[in-house]
């Protein structure tokens, strides 16, 4: 476990088109957006209009944003799909509904900015298909994973069977969903789910301090590490190789990397030292 004492930023809550969304609550500090999940008494349950709402709030970001933290109202983070909310599909309605997910979760993870997610309570499900399209996940002790979609008859459609197996690999996410097994955090840690466990309640602050630590990052580095890295992680690596040229090139080539190069060889800039 590991805490964080640093005071928490004041958030000011959103204007205009994402202060109007009913199912987040968006708010800003500084460079760093906070989008909750908020329909807490549903356990934060995804419906179809919730991810309309997600889509719509990363795809409209202001551009003064750097970095977003997610996280959930309420005892949960997400609990995954609204099941009260199935109807009967035919496959083309089924493809149409599952691709929409997917859209709004590439929005997350292959949006303009990071993102952070601060998790508690269940995640599962959608949840979890949410929790692994953010870059870093920080999980609280009471943060549990489940993928219990082979007790509903059902299979992931919102990118967990892309995302999650990147993390976990795919013998674990089998279990996960033959036979209802569910990780709790030090075990969802072990596996892959999250870079970060903490103590109940300072999921949040840990979050929030390491997006303003990210927000201050060089935006061309983000996204080469957003866009770049996972894509090179699926290429052969002759292929990896040249992309990683030009990714660095294009990177090393921006006015504001040339600035902090100079002020790093200048002595004005910190070393790496451990946290």
């Amino acid at each position: 476990m590991s805490s964080n004492t640093a005071p928490l930023p004041t958030f000011t809550p959103a204007q205009g088109l994402l202060g109007g969304l009913d199912l987040l609550a968006v708010s800003y500090a500084g460079a760093v957006a906070h989008l909750r999940l908020n329909r807490p008494a549903k356990r934060n349950a995804l419906n179809d209009p919730f991810i309309q709402q997600l889509h719509t709030a990363f795809v409209n970001l202001p551009e003064a944003i750097k970095a977003v933290v997610v996280s959930g109202e309420g005892d949960h983070f997400c609990a995954g799909l609204d099941l009260s909310e199935l109807v009967e599909r035919d496959i083309g309605s089924g493809v149409l509904h599952s691709r929409m997910w997917h859209a709004a979760f590439d929005a997350v993870q292959f949006g303009r900015v990071p993102v952070v997610a601060a998790l508690h309570g269940a995640v599962v499900g959608g949840g979890l298909e949410l929790a692994t399209s953010c870059h870093i996940r920080v999980a609280e002790a009471s943060t549990y994973y489940g993928l219990p979609e082979g007790q509903r008859g059902i299979f992931v459609g919102g990118g967990g069977s892309a995302r999650i197996p990147r993390l976990i690999g795919v013998a674990r996410m089998t279990d996960l969903m033959m036979t209802g097994r569910v990780y709790d955090a030090a075990e969802g840690q072990a596996a892959g789910l999250s870079q970060y466990v903490v103590a109940d309640g300072e999921g949040f602050a840990k979050a929030v301090a390491l997006a303003t630590r990210i927000a201050s990052n060089a935006p061309m580095s983000n996204f080469a590490v957003m866009h770049a890295l996972p894509r090179i992680a699926d290429q052969s690596q002759s292929d990896g190789l040249f992309t990683e040229s030009l990714m660095a090139a294009v990177a090393e080539s921006t006015p504001d990397a040339q600035d902090r190069l100079r002020a790093f060889l200048e002595g004005r800039a910190g070393k790496v030292v451990k946290q």
